[in-house]
């Protein structure tokens, strides 16, 4: 294949009077971190990549699991088991020729964080873990850099464009302007489910506001919060007031753990391996413990379920317990279920309670 010139891939985006060869340029040198290579984050790194955004960093310490695929549409079957981050910038540089990717398989950290936002130019969150989201929103805060949000519930999309110098001197609303203070009681995709479409629509809402952010052309989703419903197809721009600004932000940065129980070092004694679930579940122990599903009734089981309930029942206090019985907790990954017994130990520490490690989709695997 010939050598390929910026202009011709570039054509059709560069004709735009509002873009031209000056709008492409400051693309090209831009630089932007997307944390998070799911739902969101993989069309976005990738549609800004073929926008031209010349170097971007992708961040995800997950890897791709079947589940994913329907709204991973960059993943196929093949990449199951992989790193996402690491696939996700094998398919950038595919691709396009024009932007350099690179990728950490690392969860991100607060200890870390500062460092990292402050090389690049935007940040984009395309995660679905609150503590990471207002992790990131703090460092952005501190570290004075725009970031671009996205998040998913059900049938509902938001965006937002955070942080941003405005004319006067002064910074744009963030996250705490919108949402003061971190739910606990908010089920993640997991949980909730999410449908396909709405998914895509919003990275796309992103990936339009870090490119009108970077040209200078448009106006972005800057002191409000864009709320789009897949069903009604119907959206509404909250307006946001500027109320934490970044001395109370710091102040909550020292003190906020920012706590993510998927990045958590678990327990080995609240644990059950997939060997002693198929003892139990076989009848070679006599004692059959209660199974309990953090999942959605309407999810596939590889075993028969007692009860099924929700993270949201159990962090309610509404989940009654047995103290005479042995509860095992199951979900997708085993994350959602060793949340249940770590919160339910608080309350019940002398009773005997397991997550099945690595949840029913290792055990799954572990059986066909």
């Amino acid at each position: 294949m010939k050598t390929l010139h910026p202009n011709q891939f570039f054509k059709r985006q560069t004709t735009l009077s509002e873009i031209g060869e000056s709008g492409q340029k400051k693309l090209q040198n831009a630089k932007v971190l997307v944390v998070g290579c799911g739902g969101l984050g993989s069309p976005v790194a990738v549609y800004l990549a073929q926008s031209g955004v010349g170097e971007i960093h992708l961040v995800d310490f997950d890897t791709i699991d079947v589940s994913n695929l329907h709204r991973q549409v960059f993943y196929t079957l093949n990449d199951v088991g992989k790193y996402k981050a690491a696939v996700l910038s094998e398919i950038i540089t595919q691709r396009t020729p024009f932007t350099k990717t690179t990728f950490s398989t690392k969860p991100v950290q607060k200890e870390t964080v500062l460092d990292l936002v402050s090389q690049f130019d935007i940040v984009v969150d395309g995660t679905d873990s609150l503590p990471t989201k207002y992790l990131l929103n703090d460092a952005c805060v501190l570290k004075n850099k725009p970031l671009i949000y996205g998040s998913l519930y059900k049938f509902d999309g938001y965006v937002a464009t955070f942080n941003v110098l405005q004319k006067n001197g002064e910074y744009s609303c963030n996250l705490r302007d919108a949402f003061p203070e971190m739910a606990t009681d908010i089920p993640n995709c997991e949980e909730a489910g999410t449908l396909n479409p709405i998914v895509g629509i919003i990275a796309m809402q992103q990936v339009n506001e870090v490119v009108k952010l970077i040209t200078g052309v448009g106006k972005p989703l800057v002191n409000q919060l864009l709320i789009y419903n897949s069903l009604q197809n119907s959206q509404l721009k909250m307006k946001l007031k500027k109320l934490v600004f970044k001395e109370k932000i710091s102040e909550i940065f020292k003190n906020e753990s920012y706590f993510d129980a998927s990045c958590e070092i678990q327990n080995t004694d609240w644990l059950i391996s997939n060997e002693e679930m198929k003892a139990i579940l076989s009848g070679r122990v006599q004692s059959r413990p209660l199974i309990i599903s953090v999942l959605n009734a309407n999810e596939k089981h590889p075993f028969t379920i007692n009860q099924f309930t929700s993270l949201s029942v159990i962090k309610s206090n509404n989940f009654s317990i047995d103290t005479n019985k042995v509860y095992i907790f199951v979900c997708k990954k085993g994350i959602t279920s060793y949340s249940a017994v770590k919160i339910l130990k608080e309350t019940y520490p002398s009773v005997k309670m397991l997550s099945l490690v690595g949840g029913i989709l290792n055990y799954a695997d572990e059986n066909n």
